[in-house]
């Protein structure tokens, strides 16, 4: 159930909104992969709910204190977010960067441009992709990881475990048939699921999952020429230029692991 519901809840209600996107917006076609800000919207309300609905499952089905799901033995801890979210916001940019000067067509850019729709996207994205990272994360690092875990006895094996199922779900609920982009999702996975495990809490994940969307699809966007910009994953959409970004999913793994090493231990359990 926690590993199938929420993720089928996501998709339903997605396809819900995006009909009544479709009605507001007069489309033909509601399901196409073009984002305008009220699909973008719609994307971003279902997979927060979804999260929410994850971790709800988890409290009922295993009796478990849902503060345990974010971070565990100690308090989730703010500070860790801000600087978690400032080192992962410079390595996605980089990421960007490099991209940029070495594959510069294969993100499907067009060309600079602001328009209306670009406002209103870029406000919508700033406001509402915190709640869509966090929903991911919620439901994938918070609650299919250790569902998935709970099914071995032994420690390393269950995390193992956990990892490989949860960054699987994660993969396949993106849609992609492309492979490329199918081990990318994967690898994203595992990163996220290691920062968590790492950290013991989800705050290192969330900020990464944050600063990657954010900055992603502002650039996306305003590379978009002022119109909606489409998202392909269908086959042969993806390419090698996707291991860049798979590097920077690796260097933040790093990053969490220096800066939970050297913080001392009594900092660590007071938060």
């Amino acid at each position: 159930m926690v590993i199938i519901v929420p993720s089928l809840v996501m998709v339903v209600l997605q396809i819900l909104l995006y009909q009544v996107v479709g009605i507001i917006e007069g489309s033909d076609d509601p399901m196409a992969a073009t984002f305008t800000p009220l699909k973008f919207l719609a994307v971003n309300l279902s997979v927060g709910t979804a999260g929410v609905l994850a971790i709800l499952l988890v409290v009922w089905m295993a009796k478990v204190p849902w503060r345990s799901l974010i971070s565990s033995p100690r308090a989730f801890d703010t500070r860790r977010l801000v600087q978690y979210l400032i080192g992962a916001a410079l390595l996605v940019g980089a990421g960007i960067g490099v991209v940029a000067l070495v594959a510069p067509d294969a993100p499907g850019w067009t060309a600079f441009g602001v328009t209306g729709t670009t406002i209103v996207m870029l406000l919508i994205v700033v406001l509402t992709t915190p709640m869509q990272a966090a929903g991911e994360e919620l439901m994938f690092r918070s609650a299919v990881l250790p569902a998935a875990a709970s099914w071995v006895r032994a420690v390393r094996p269950a995390l193992v475990v956990g990892l490989v199922v949860s960054s699987l779900a994660f993969a396949v609920v993106h849609g992609s048939t492309d492979p490329w982009l199918f081990g990318y999702y994967a690898v994203f996975g595992i990163s996220t699921g290691l920062m968590a495990i790492i950290s013991r809490g989800i705050e290192a994940s969330i900020a990464f999952h944050i600063a990657n969307n954010i900055l992603m699809t502002t650039v996306n966007t305003l590379m978009a020429d002022g119109e909606a910009f489409a998202l392909d994953r269908s086959t042969d959409s993806g390419d090698a230029s996707l291991l860049i970004l798979a590097a920077v999913n690796i260097g933040m793994v790093v990053l969490v692991w220096l800066r939970e090493r050297l913080v001392p231990r009594h900092a660590v359990l007071d938060g």
